[in-house]
């Protein structure tokens, strides 16, 4: 019988994290690199990917490799395969983590429902649902050859309304595209988990409402509506992801798993 230690053991599998220079990237990680975990760290050019790449394989002594990719561009993601080949020969975990958020205001986003675009719902169901397919599609053959996992990172929008009562007049919002996305991510996992079974694992983690200084108006609001009252913070997914990166969930495939403080539990 292996100790929890030995099933927790990442030593010399690969991992790649799409969106790995933000904050829940950077941190899913730096928590598997803690178990042994090499990485390839997939995220845009002009992110600081390099950087977090260079930072983390100083800390853990695990090789950690960038990789600079448009999701939003078919013929981008299918680079993918051969860089993997190339510098690391194998794949044992798949982390869809990036996700659609414009750096910039963009028109048609946050927007009214009848003012919401077409062409940013495409492109935002291109990067935050497409590629998550796409990728585990290119890189299904190495992640059978591993037995590997698969982990989507979807949300609480993604299986529950939006509380419109949250955001008053701070400027933010709740767009469809977002949650049309996310829901599609939730049941894109159960039938990955069943197509791709008895090789590769596929599980979700979806996540609630991560405090980045938001408006005390709407944090105030975020929290009476959470049991554990207070807002997430990165560290509070680390577990969960490691959980289902490893074999500390052998048995485990086909699940979606809510991290949110018990906002979904009313």
């Amino acid at each position: 019988m292996r100790t929890l230690a030995e099933l927790g053991n990442l030593k010399g599998q690969l991992a790649l994290i799409t969106g790995g220079a933000g904050h829940i990237g950077r941190t899913a990680a730096a928590g598997l690199a803690e178990l042994g975990c090499n990485l390839c760290l997939l995220d845009l050019a002009e992110s600081n990917v390099d950087e977090v790449a260079s930072e983390l394989q100083t800390q853990w002594g695990t090789k950690v490799v960038p990789l600079h990719v448009d999701l939003e561009i078919e013929a981008e993601r299918c680079k993918v395969p051969a860089f993997i080949e190339e510098h690391f020969g194998r794949l044992d975990i798949l982390i869809n983590n990036a996700a659609f958020y414009p750096r910039q205001k963009l028109e048609g986003w946050v927007a009214p429902f009848e003012e919401q675009r077409l062409e940013v719902i495409r492109r935002c169901i291109e990067v935050n649902l497409t590629s998550g397919f796409h990728l585990a599609q290119i890189m299904a053959a190495p992640l059978r050859q591993t037995r590997g996992r698969i982990i989507n990172i979807g949300s609480i929008y993604g299986v529950l309304g939006p509380d419109y009562s949250l955001y008053g007049d701070t400027g933010m919002g709740n767009p469809a595209a977002y949650a049309m996305s996310k829901g599609g991510l939730v049941q894109l996992s159960r039938w990955m988990a069943t197509t791709l079974a008895p090789a590769v694992r596929v599980n979700c983690l979806n996540l609630g409402g991560v405090f980045r200084n938001q408006s005390d108006f709407f944090v105030e609001r975020y929290v009476a509506r959470t049991p554990l009252k207070r807002m997430a913070t990165e560290e509070d997914f680390k577990g969960a992801i490691a959980f289902l990166a490893s074999d500390l969930s052998a048995y485990v495939t086909g699940q979606v798993i809510m991290v949110d403080g018990g906002w979904s539990a009313w």
